[in-house]
């Protein structure tokens, strides 16, 4: 379907300042409850180093051993004073509230953050881009080129992202922290982009995840659905990469406003694809939430939904 111009608007508004984050960005964030530990430059082989933002939960101790969420766009998570638009996903608030109801296991969650302008080539699955006709990769490649910002840079590199996250990141984070480093307690979350690379991730390393979370996922991959092959190179991908439905567990969602108001076509196929492969209400959901666009702010009046789902006390 066609894109409205407000929405296009949006959109690049949501590119440009997520590309100057890390220049507004320079202080640890203010937390409700727990505490922050921060990860200053963390060092890579394989993409570019980035601060990570560990934030461990009221009364950590060393003497007993927590689940870990990872989460992307790290900068967006707990404090909403440092962000451009003034809006966070209250992380913080969210986790602790759930742990004092002794709804949740006490976690770990370790917000890494974007690289601005690399964002897109890193959180852009990269396997079912180069699936695509050399005509179509060109195509998307040329986005932004005559602007001198090319959205996806010269082409995505989201396995390396994900190698830095797998063999760097939490290496260091399970020998650094009071961690559970097991598949069945290690869990990954993003939203948008972030979505999509969430997805990605526990398709590429199923044995490393054992759940997503996938918000407003940003199926599209572009800002336009007309004429666009990325979406079906997506679902392929997830038809043929789908982790057993026996030991993962994975959660969608969108809004109706908005970028998300591009997202229900392609999520419903998605489902169907869940479906087919065996996914139940017991380790899959889906939710549509009318009237929520796509912000920190709606993320965040609905992040409790993914973390009673991952980490419920049984």
């Amino acid at each position: 379907m066609p894109v409205k111009k407000s929405v296009i608007k949006i959109s690049l508004l949501f590119i440009l300042t997520l590309f100057t984050a890390g220049n507004l960005l320079a202080q640890i964030p203010k937390v409700a409850c727990g505490t922050i530990k921060r990860l200053e430059n963390f060092p890579s082989k394989f993409v570019d180093a980035r601060n990570v933002d560990v934030w461990l939960p009221e009364g950590y101790s060393a003497d007993k051993k927590y689940p870990v969420l990872y989460m992307h766009d790290g900068m967006a998570l707990f404090d909403s004073t440092i962000m451009w638009n003034k809006q966070e996903w209250g992380v913080d608030e969210t986790m602790c509230k759930l742990m004092a109801e002794k709804r949740i296991k006490e976690c770990i969650v370790v917000g890494i953050w974007n690289t601005g302008v690399k964002r897109f080539p890193e959180y852009f699955p990269q396997k079912p881009f180069y699936s695509l006709s050399q005509a179509d990769q060109e195509k998307i490649l040329a986005i932004g080129k005559d602007k001198g910002t090319p959205l996806i840079g010269t082409g995505p590199f989201s396995d390396n992202y994900l190698k830095f996250l797998v063999t760097e990141l939490k290496p260091y984070i399970d020998t650094h922290f009071s961690t559970l480093r097991d598949q069945e307690n290690t869990f990954i979350a993003g939203s948008s982009m972030g979505g999509l690379i969430s997805m990605y991730a526990i398709c590429e390393y199923p044995k490393v995840f054992r759940g997503a979370v996938c918000m407003s996922t940003h199926w599209p991959g572009i800002f336009t659905t007309v004429d666009n092959p990325i979406p079906g190179a997506f679902l392929q991908y997830l038809k043929t990469h789908l982790p057993s439905p026996k030991n993962h567990k994975i959660y969608f969602d969108y809004g109706s406003e908005t970028l998300d108001a591009m997202y229900k076509p392609y999520q419903t196929q998605a489902d169907s694809i869940m479906k087919a492969a065996g996914y139940t209400e017991k380790n899959w959901i889906t939710r549509e939430y009318p009237g929520m666009d796509h912000s920190e702010k709606s993320w965040r009046k609905r992040f409790d939904v993914p973390m009673l789902f991952l980490l419920e006390k049984e």
